[in-house]
């Protein structure tokens, strides 16, 4: 995997202060993305150990509140592996640190794939507009480690950004039909539930 950044001490992509790690490679190339640059997956720089024990180590202090995984799309195949190891060591060494997923994909669309829901619990084109399916989809292959990659994620924000339903005025997302999901609620409630968060007055 290439990753284009990695931001320390930011706090407008989650609660509190965060760690940003921007993946490289997307395929949903939204209209206006304000980070297209990481749409090719050789962005960047080459992701090894050493970043890993880099952001390891800036999660480490108290006032640090988790990770944010951006991009790019951290959710391509390309890009899954290197995060779903990374986000077990952080659970690891750092239980009460949260993880933030920043997807084009839509929620259900990841549940369907990783066997946790039924594939007709994903929403129609006509009901969400521009919906992707999963590039490389091999379900032998995807469903445990999708499915351990979201269990261990507290809050995914899905949905392609819309240029046409930009809103400078949301908290933690770009435009109208993204949504902020709280995971382990969803999971245990079997419908999605929206995290807690205002939007600015």
């Amino acid at each position: 995997m290439y990753y284009g950044v990695i931001k320390k001490n930011d706090i407008a992509n989650g609660p509190g202060v965060r760690v940003n790690l921007f993946v490289s490679g997307c395929t949903h190339k939204c209209e206006d993305c304000f980070n297209a640059d990481t749409w090719a997956f050789d962005y960047g720089f080459e992701y090894t150990e050493k970043q890993t024990k880099e952001i390891l180590d800036a999660l480490a202090p108290e006032y640090v509140a988790g990770i944010t995984f951006l991009g790019g799309e951290p959710m391509e195949p390309a890009s899954r592996g290197t995060v779903l190891e990374l986000s077990r060591q952080i659970k690891t060494l750092y239980p009460y640190k949260t993880i933030w997923i920043y997807s084009g994909y839509l929620v259900e669309e990841l549940l369907a794939r990783a066997g946790i829901w039924t594939p007709d619990r994903v929403p129609t084109y006509d009901q969400v507009p521009r919906n992707r399916v999963l590039p490389d989809y091999n379900p032998a292959a995807d469903h445990e480690a999708l499915s351990e990659l979201i269990r261990l994620t507290d809050v995914i924000v899905d949905g392609e950004f819309m240029k046409e339903k930009k809103n400078l005025r949301l908290k933690f997302r770009g435009s109208e039909n993204q949504r902020i999901i709280d995971i382990p609620s969803t999971l245990k409630e079997g419908t999605i539930i929206l995290a807690d968060y205002k939007d600015r007055a």
